[in-house]
């Protein structure tokens, strides 16, 4: 690794894709020498690991916040409801 990259664990989302979209236009551009290209590849690759289990975590997060608000949709919400206390008296 390279002494000015950071940890990819210590990157933002952001940070790494930017990153990683530096790299593959690095790697279109063809300038690069075989060994350079292939330490690029390579912390692609691992970027891009990194940021496909962000997104399948923010993805499960998201589930898990559905499913918690329809679960609360099925309860009947009553706050609206007229009251019913003057029928006891």
């Amino acid at each position: 690794m390279d002494q000015n990259q950071k940890k990819i664990e210590d990157m933002s989302f952001k940070e790494a894709s930017t990153e990683l979209e530096q790299i593959v236009r690095s790697l279109e551009a063809g300038d690069l020498e075989l060994e350079e290209s292939l330490a690029r590849y390579s912390r692609g690759v691992e970027l891009l690991k990194s940021l496909r289990q962000r997104l399948a975590n923010a993805e499960q997060k998201v589930r898990v916040l559905a499913d918690a608000t329809t679960a609360d949709e099925s309860v009947p919400d009553t706050t609206a409801a007229p009251s019913t206390a003057f029928i006891n008296e």
